[in-house]
This record gives C-alpha cells, sequence and structure tokens, in this order.
C-alpha cells in the first residue's frame, strides 16, 4: 500500500467508529439506562465484570472507571471464575456480563451461581434474544451496524460502543452521586491527573 492508500483505510476506519458511536445516541433506551445507573448508584457491595477476549479488555477499564469514581468493582476473569473465583460475587453484588452475541459459553457458565446467591445480574449485549439477553434481570443492549475491518468480524467499533456507553453511565454516576474533585485527589493522587487534582 501507498501512503494515499494507507491514509484512505485509517480515515474510512475512524470515521466508521465515530459514526458507531454517534449512532449510540439514537439507540439509547432511557428506561434502562435510568435502571443501570440506578443499580449501580445505590448498590451496597461491588459491581462484578466479566467479558470473554475483547469484552474481556472492555470489561476491565470499565472496572478501572467505577473505582476511579468509588465504586468498587472488580474483574472476573470466566476461566478462573468456575474453578472458584466465583466466591468474589456475594449476594449485595452486581454482576456485569459483556458479550456481543449473547451466548458466550464461559460467562454463561456464571449465571447459575449468580442466580443462587441473588446478586443482579446485568448484561451487555447486541442480542436481547441471547441466553444472557433473557437471563440477566436487566440487559442494556449495544449494538453497531458494522465492524469496519472487511469481515465485519474483529470487535472493534462494537467494543468502542461498550466502552463509550459505559463512559457516558459512569459520569452520569458522578453528576448522581455528587462526586467530587476532592474525593477523586484522595485516589488519585499519581501522574499528571494527580498533580492537577492536588494543585492548590
Amino acid at each position: 500500500m501507498n501512503q494515499n492508500e494507507i491514509e484512505q483505510s485509517c480515515r474510512a476506519v475512524l470515521q466508521a467508529e465515530a459514526k458507531a458511536i454517534q449512532d449510540l445516541t439514537n439507540q439509547m433506551k432511557p428506561d434502562v439506562l435510568k435502571e443501570v445507573v440506578d443499580k449501580i448508584a445505590n448498590c451496597s457491595g461491588k459491581i462484578v465484570v466479566s467479558g470473554c477476549g475483547t469484552s474481556g479488555v472492555a470489561a476491565a477499564k470499565i472496572v478501572h472507571s467505577l473505582c476511579c469514581i468509588e465504586k468498587p468493582a472488580v474483574y472476573l476473569s470466566p476461566s478462573d471464575a468456575v474453578h472458584g473465583r466465583l466466591g468474589v460475587l456475594q449476594p449485595e453484588d452486581i454482576l456485569i456480563l459483556i458479550s456481543k452475541g449473547g451466548n458466550t459459553k464461559e460467562l454463561i457458565n456464571l449465571i447459575p451461581a449468580c442466580h443462587t446467591k441473588g446478586s443482579f445480574l446485568i448484561g451487555i449485549t447486541e442480542n436481547t434474544d441471547s441466553i444472557i439477553g433473557k437471563e440477566a434481570h436487566l440487559c442494556l443492549q449495544v449494538r453497531v451496524e458494522k465492524e469496519p475491518d472487511p469481515f465485519n468480524m474483529l470487535a472493534t467499533a462494537s467494543i468502542l460502543a461498550v466502552i463509550a456507553t459505559f463512559d457516558a453511565i459512569i459520569i452520569t454516576l458522578m453528576a448522581k452521586t455528587n462526586y467530587t474533585r476532592e474525593q477523586f485527589g484522595v485516589i488519585h493522587p499519581g501522574g499528571a491527573v494527580g498533580e492537577k487534582l492536588l494543585q492548590k
């Protein structure tokens, strides 16, 4: 590929991903979003988030962002979960399962324990008719028209859409819980962000 072709390819991908996120504003279901925000805001336990592959990477990012606004959260590896790590999940917790198709076997294996323990289950998927979509107490649909790769298979725009949706939820939680700059300064004293937060 020459320089022009590389530029065009990169530009097309960025435009496709930007459009996917912009399209989310037309897909929002206010009642579902409100319930997600309310459930997390009022959670007396912790938020346990799980996903496989790229969804697992998104889950880890969401966990970090939740901790940044003092909503205790942990990432649960699906493979470790069924070998004892499910003990981290308690009745007062929320379990969030992220699966594009909603039928990821490794995540489905976590559902019986969640129901038995009495934890609240939130499913994040494109397919509300999937197992996760139907088994979840609350299903938040996040979907994109297509992935920008030529096979429409590589989880790119779809994962950005999940992350962007939770960015919106988390920033809304900051407003709902009156989260302050001073609170953020206590838990984020490091790096450039910490320097700005701790400036007199």
